[in-house]
This record gives C-alpha cells, structure tokens and sequence, in this order.
C-alpha cells in the first residue's frame, strides 16, 4: 500500500498494492493496520454506497460540529472527480481545493478528515463507497455550492445533472459569513 500526501495537509491518497493474473485481481480494499502507520486512526461507524450516471455532481457536503466526518472514499466501478474543500478555519490551505481522479482501474482511495467539504463529479457510471468516521446527522449537514465562481473548480462535466438540494447551497462568501469560525 502507498500513501501519498496531497497540497492539503491531512488529505492523503492511498494506492493499495494489486496483484493480478489470468483469473483476474486481488487487493486489500481497507486495512486498519496500514492505514493507522500512515496516521489514519479512525473508528469507522458507518458505510455509504452510491450509484451515479455519468454527468452528475454530488456535492459539496460536510457535516457541522460534534457529527463531522472523517471519510474513506472509493470506487468500486466506473470512474469520478473527487473534490474537497478544506472548511478548517485555523488551517494554512483553508478555502484550498483539490481534487483527483478515483478510478476503478487505480483502485485508489483518498482519505479525507474531519474539516472539509466534500463532492464528486461522475466520469464514467461509477459505484461509489465510503466509511465515515460519525454518523449522518440531518440537522448537523451543510454545503457549499458546487460551482461557485470563487473556488473555481473544474468538475470536468459542463452540464451535470443535480439534486435539487445541491442546487441551493450558499456560495463560499455566504458560508463564509454565516460561518466565520468554518466548521
């Protein structure tokens, strides 16, 4: 297993070792023991999957307060951009984003602490699974509008297809008033 660190400090991407042959491949998807000599010491409680077409874009999302979430993102088919946005007031990359390809081919992993936003945009029809660290709390989420001029992010998808809950999320400068402290 590799772990390589990203420009956002504690955000790493995890390339796990992969051994193929004629009848196909075998990896370890997670290993508590790996992860934990990488710095990654998380109890993770729950575990989402999702499936999405082509086009969309889920995000940004985050959960506030005592239910923030650390998160172990991949997936298991298909090909997506998978962004974040770091929401840690006192950290020195605040308001940074960065973004990589998870694809099924790489069987990469990225590892997000608690402290960012989230979101992902669809590449290729993709299963996408995630351990997180708390469990989803309704009233503790939050978001940030995905295309929001001020973070220029490139999804890489010119006319996604949203839900209508990430179609009205405040922009970064109204998060950032209703929020001066982050999350």
């Amino acid at each position: 297993m590799e772990i390589i660190k990203t420009p956002l400090e504690g955000v790493l991407q995890i390339l796990p070792k992969v051994w193929e042959d004629s009848r196909g491949y075998f990896f370890e998807s997670f290993r508590k023991d790996l992860l934990e000599q990488a710095g990654i010491n998380e109890h993770w409680v729950q575990e989402n999957q999702s499936f999405s077409k082509a086009g969309t874009v889920r995000g940004l999302h985050f959960q506030k307060g005592n239910y923030a979430q650390a998160k172990l993102v991949r997936v298991i088919s298909g090909k997506v951009l998978d962004v974040v946005l770091d929401l840690r007031l006192n950290s020195p990359t605040f308001g940074n984003v960065y973004s990589v390809v998870l694809d099924t081919k790489l069987h990469n992993v990225l590892y997000i602490p608690r402290g960012f936003a989230h979101g992902f945009s669809v590449l290729e029809d993709a299963v996408f699974s995630y351990k997180c660290s708390n469990y989803y709390h309704k009233e503790s989420e939050g978001g940030i509008l995905w295309n929001d001029k001020d973070l220029q992010i490139d999804w890489k998808i010119s006319d996604p297809t949203l839900s209508e809950r990430d179609k009205c999320w405040p922009t970064w400068e109204a998060f950032l008033k209703q929020s001066p402290q982050g999350i």
